[in-house]
């Protein structure tokens, strides 16, 4: 069995301001090097042979911190990348319904048909982003690895691995370090834990 922890980042200051990051980089917060440093500790006693990013930085630095604690290098991953919001990053939702009047409502209820101006499609997003997955998981037979990736990202992802529609990709909830964990069996993957963030709460660890 190949064991997948999948995370999302810490938070950023768009992410509490709410607006829409997509390929802008981001740093932390303060408030997201905190929850870095607490994901970190929860998954201090997994035996992780490697960890991977996004090569933005909100997701490379949260994994920095995941890795310290192996004596691992992340390994950056574009692919891993948020669903590009062109035209529309930097703002808030508001921002958006004012310019593009009732495109944000259809994303949000038919995804798979929004090609956002400037930007992505969520279908490409999960192709793009699967693809890198399956590729990790083909390098790392029989271990553990982290990944750390982004909201929109780790929703698409999971709308392949459990063979959903993309439009139920609005109904996953990812909260920042969300801990997700994927189980990889011959022929099979399930899902073994999902946007578990209860290391933000007490000290308890993924075991």
């Amino acid at each position: 069995m190949t064991k997948v922890i999948l995370v999302r980042h810490g938070q950023t200051l768009w992410n509490h301001e709410m607006k829409y990051q997509g390929h802008t980089d981001i740093a932390l917060t303060a408030e997201g090097i905190r929850q870095a440093e607490l994901v970190a500790e929860r998954l201090a006693d997994e035996p992780l042979t490697a960890v991977y990013a996004s090569d933005l930085s909100r997701a490379f630095v949260t994994a920095e911190h995941i890795a310290a604690k192996h004596g691992l290098v992340v390994g950056s991953v574009p692919a891993l990348r948020e669903i590009c919001f062109g035209e529309w990053e930097g703002l808030t939702y508001d921002g958006i319904n004012e310019q593009w009047p009732g495109m944000l409502e259809k994303l949000y209820s038919y995804a798979d048909e929004v090609e956002i101006p400037g930007g992505e499609s969520f279908p490409i997003v999960k192709e793009r982003a699967y693809a890198a997955v399956c590729e990790l998981v083909n390098n790392h037979p029989g271990e553990t690895i982290a990944i750390v990736s982004h909201g929109g990202t780790i929703r698409s992802l999971l709308c392949a691995v459990l063979n959903l529609h993309l439009n139920q990709v609005w109904s996953l909830k990812q909260d920042n370090t969300a801990v997700n964990i994927l189980e990889y069996y011959e022929g099979r993957v399930m899902l073994g834990l999902f946007n578990d963030s209860c290391h933000l709460h007490h000290a308890g660890k993924t075991k």
